[in-house]
């Protein structure tokens, strides 16, 4: 159970916060970049359910997906030990990733093929959802770069490198199925 009772604590003014296992680190660190990037994305996705409070797939969907990334933010926030105990560790597992990519297949499954890259746009959940796909390709990046250097939980990446598919296909969902897609048109605008 989580118990916030001070949301202040003054112990980052001095640009240190501390991890999940309560190691002191600097607000820069590679660790913390990457949870805040899964932060900054959670926050996004915020934003796309106000685009998507009538689709009945997408919006729970999505409060899911917001449930699972406060997951990951713990994941990356705690290191990996040898040792520790999963039932007592919070990780994303590989049922989060399958369900991911069952629910990839099970959006587009159902648009029209591509037949040019899609322009961020269309509708206003679409664009929200580009949106939220770009930040989550940021934080994937972040977390690649923490794993070159430190412990992540495989899962953690595959789960990142998943979403921002999902979110590129329900950017298509939220565009009419793809009918309202903006696409890229080579070259076509020089001069």
């Amino acid at each position: 159970m989580v118990l916030l009772n001070k949301i202040y604590t003054r112990t980052g003014d001095g640009g240190a916060t501390r991890l999940a296992n309560g190691a002191e680190v600097s607000k820069t660190d590679l660790r913390v970049e990457a949870y805040g990037s899964v932060d900054e994305t959670n926050a996004c996705l915020g934003l796309v359910r106000l685009h998507t409070a009538e689709d009945d797939l997408l919006h729970p969907m999505l409060e899911r997906i917001q449930n699972d990334l406060f997951d990951l933010g713990a994941d990356l926030a705690n290191p990996p030990k040898a040792d520790e105990d999963p039932a007592r560790v919070l990780r994303v597992t590989d049922g989060q990733v399958a369900r991911l990519e069952h629910e990839i297949d099970q959006i587009n499954d159902a648009l029209s093929p591509l037949t040019s890259f899609v322009l961020p746009g269309g509708t206003p959940a679409a664009a929200a959802l580009h949106q939220a796909r770009t930040v989550c390709r940021r934080a994937e990046r972040a977390a690649v770069r923490l794993a070159q250097s430190a412990q992540v939980a495989d899962p953690a990446l595959k789960y990142l490198n998943r979403l921002s598919d999902l979110l590129f296909v329900a950017a298509r969902r939220a565009n009419g199925q793809g009918a309202l897609d903006v696409l890229w048109r080579p070259g076509a605008t020089r001069g």
